[in-house]
């Protein structure tokens, strides 16, 4: 059974930083395609970062652009975004993603593309 478990969201003030953690289990991790995306109040839920097996390849939205970093650990089957410089536009519900698609043909940051998801952190950032 595909467990994506996230960690790490905390209420901070702007210009702060947090890592959020997502530990996935079930499933081949290291072969599949991972992704953040957010969902924050009364909007669609919107791809953040995105990172290839092995973390050959990152994409990232423009909104977050040198603030957030994406990686993995494969050997602990782990995947992290490090978030700096947080704006209260940051404010949302965090969602890790797993996808088994190369990143060909569908946007990397399109929802579709991803199989599995987690269950969220919430990150609230205060002016």
């Amino acid at each position: 059974q595909v467990r994506l478990v996230e960690s790490g969201g905390d209420s901070v003030q702007a210009g702060g930083s947090l890592r959020l953690s997502c530990v996935a289990a079930g499933y081949s991790y290291s072969n599949y395609y991972m992704a953040w995306f957010r969902q924050g109040p009364g909007k669609e839920r919107e791809g953040v970062a995105a990172i290839s097996p092995r973390g050959v390849l990152t994409y990232y939205a423009d909104s977050v652009k040198g603030r957030f970093t994406i990686s993995r650990d494969d050997a602990d089957n782990t995947l992290y975004l490090q978030m700096n410089n947080l704006k209260p536009e940051d404010t949302a519900m965090y969602y890790c993603a797993a996808g088994s698609r190369p990143f060909t043909g569908i946007p990397p940051l399109a929802r579709m593309r991803y199989n599995y998801w987690g269950q969220g952190t919430q990150v609230t950032v205060s002016s």
